[in-house]
């Protein structure tokens, strides 16, 4: 049997839906990127930046990065609670993986926003 000292309270049902939103959200703004990207033959820096100049597509992306690093840390809590039986290897691994998270999220928020 696992001990879940990682699940701070969670539900199977919370992770389903955390993933599920998640994963439409990472949907939708693919989907805007790549139709943006088709739509703009002439693609320069200055629309590149005027788009992302507009404080609804920051939201939009920052949305993007949140739901990027949720859908991240709910599959690879999973994976790491299937697979690692060690307590202290997982508790280990699932720390290193919330560190990396969390510093690729403030990396992307401070790229998105400069600073």
């Amino acid at each position: 049997m696992v001990t879940n000292i990682t699940n701070l309270g969670r539900s199977g049902l919370s992770d389903w839906l955390l993933q599920r939103v998640s994963a439409v959200v990472l949907a939708l703004y693919t989907l805007f990127i790549v139709g943006f990207l088709l739509l703009s033959p002439g693609l320069d820096y200055a629309a590149w930046s005027g788009l992302f100049s507009a404080t609804w597509m920051r939201i939009f992306s920052l949305l993007a990065f949140i739901s990027l690093a949720a859908h991240a840390w709910v599959g690879l809590w999973t994976v790491t609670t299937d697979y690692l039986k060690s307590t202290g290897v997982r508790l280990a691994v699932q720390l290193i993986i919330i560190l990396a998270i969390f510093v690729f999220l403030v990396w992307g928020i401070t790229v998105l926003w400069g600073a």
